[in-house]
């Protein structure tokens, strides 16, 4: 299985240098509309957002079934500085602002000026969240479906909690009216590329260092949580500090993803904290494979794809396709689509004809 990974590792890789490199050469040019420019920066976000999952799920065994709380925070913060650069280029609060009878942003907002400072919140904002979620839960001991049920009613009530309007992040209505990216117009051609290659480069970063880190001694350690976390603490190793390093870092990743999505679509609003985003994710990766984060970037980005391919033709079937498609990997691709190979290997084996009396191969 790791010669697979390593193989599909350097296919990947090849495959998002191609797709960086041709994101300016094309869309710049106009020769890729605008629409299949966003289109390709969204999916990556969404793999960036599977990667931080498979993180967790694949790495470490601990399936989260609340990331979205992690990319709805970095995309909240992310729009938050663009609403402060927009007032001051326009001179305009905010709709939500100006409907709630505000006239001035509130004073905690004063870090959100910057990009440096910003970043700097979009990064340790959720890593400080997650401490305290996983310090918690896994200083407690709570594994497997429980810690996925309290990940979704933690979402869950981020989601009602920002759907008020008095919260000061835009309400139902959401935060939106952004003016400029990096001094590039909202919604022009330039901004739309140079999101799509910044978040096609963060999946490549993330993928290489993810695989590189995997790798190490911190990277087995994690596989043995995943495998056998009570023999590991037997050996005397605390498990809680391995598993709150990763998750931690888990939810940096994925609010990196929100960040770099909420400019490209123009708005956000609670409909990224709903659960059924964060069920959706974990679709993603066990479609495409736990482990490895290879298998993330190819569940969200085939499911992405197909998604986006019937949402205005059939939008009534997409949700039985998806079911379908997860029926398809409990039954007979356990690790998703990584399990191919091994699978059809062993498919053509027994398809092959034997010789009389001869015991068909022993599964293993």
């Amino acid at each position: 299985m790791t010669r697979v990974f390593d193989r599909l590792t350097t296919v990947i890789t090849l495959l998002l240098i191609v797709l960086l490199a041709a994101l300016p050469l094309f869309g710049l040019s106009g020769a890729l509309p605008i629409y299949l420019v966003n289109l390709a920066g969204q999916v990556m976000c969404f793999a960036l957002l599977a990667m931080a999952v498979d993180l967790m799920w694949g790495g470490a065994g601990v399936l989260s079934l609340g990331h979205g709380l992690f990319f709805a925070l970095g995309g909240y913060i992310a729009a938050m500085h663009l609403l402060r650069t927009a007032f001051a280029a326009t001179g305009v609060l905010p709709d939500f602002m100006q409907f709630m009878g505000q006239n001035r942003f509130p004073a905690w907002w004063a870090f959100a000026d910057t990009g440096v400072a910003t970043l700097a919140a979009v990064l340790l904002a959720p890593a400080a969240l997650a401490f305290v979620i996983g310090y918690v839960s896994f200083r407690s001991r709570v594994s497997g479906v429980y810690f996925a049920i309290i990940t979704q009613a933690l979402t869950y009530t981020a989601m009602l909690l920002m759907f008020r309007n008095d919260t000061g992040f835009g309400g139902n209505n959401g935060m939106t009216g952004f003016h400029d990216i990096a001094g590039l117009p909202a919604g022009g051609t330039a901004a739309a590329v140079l999101l799509a290659a910044l978040s096609t480069a963060a999946v490549l970063v993330c993928l290489l260092a993810g695989r590189a880190l995997l790798a190490t001694r911190f990277g087995r350690l994690l596989t043995a949580i995943r495998d056998d976390e009570p023999r590991l603490r037997f050996l005397g190793y605390e498990t809680l500090w391995l598993k709150l390093a990763a998750w931690c870092l888990s939810a940096m990743v994925a609010a990196a993803a929100g960040a770099l999505y909420v400019p490209q679509v123009g708005i956000i609003n609670p409909s990224l904290l709903d659960p059924a985003l964060s069920l959706e994710v974990a679709v993603w990766v066990a479609v495409g494979g736990r482990g490895g984060l290879c298998g993330a970037i190819l569940g969200a980005t085939l499911i992405s794809l197909l998604r986006s391919l019937l949402a205005a033709s059939a939008p009534l079937v997409w949700p039985f396709i998806l079911s379908l498609l997860v029926l398809a990997v409990v039954l007979g691709l356990p690790n998703g689509l990584l399990d191919i190979r091994n699978r059809s290997r062993q498919w053509l084996l027994d398809l092959a004809p034997r010789p009389p009396g001869r015991l068909p191969a022993r599964r293993t």
